[in-house]
Parts: structure tokens; sequence; C-alpha cells
């Protein structure tokens, strides 16, 4: 949850929002930054890709964020996906099995 909402922080507009959703279908972070090209987002959630060039900013990150939360609900039996915003920005989801 926190890469996700850090993420969504990090790559919004200044005086974007970000939203957080957490319920039985399972967590949604969304923002309101910048276009990604619906066809660029499922390779986001390979290891080291990033949907600008890297700047070499400090806290800018390694282009890691989407594929350690896909690999940690993987191994939790769930799965993260992801949606380019039609007015921009990212929606991120992760689902998770229930517990009985």
């Amino acid at each position: 949850m926190h890469n996700l909402v850090a993420n969504a922080v990090r790559h919004n507009h200044p005086g974007g929002a970000v939203r957080v959703r957490v319920g039985p279908g399972g967590l949604e972070v969304a923002n309101t930054g910048p276009m990604v090209a619906p066809e660029t987002v499922p390779l986001l959630f390979e290891p080291f890709r990033r949907a600008r060039a890297r700047r070499h900013a400090p806290g800018e990150g390694a282009g890691l964020g989407l594929s350690i939360v896909a690999s940690v609900a993987r191994a939790h039996g769930g799965e993260a996906t992801a949606t380019a915003n039609p007015g921009g920005g990212l929606t991120a989801r992760v689902t998770l099995p229930t517990c009985a």
C-alpha cells in the first residue's frame, strides 16, 4: 500500500489528487498525474521500467515500484493491475483472496 500511495503522490501534478479505496474488492489507488498511454501500462510492471526518462533526482526511485507490488500480490495469491485514467494519471488495483 505504501508503495502505491507514494508513487501516486510522486508521479502526480502539483495540486493534483490521489484517491485511495480499500474494500472487499481489494485496494485501489488513483492519481491525476500526467497522461499515460494505455499501451505502456503493462510495461510499467516490468522491473526498471518508467513512464518517463530517468532524471537522476534525489528520491526518484529505481523503476521497481509496480513490479514489487505485483510480486507481493502474486506471493499472496492475488493480482496487481493498472489502467490509464482518461484525464491523466493511473489507477492501480491490488486484489487478494479472502480468508475464510
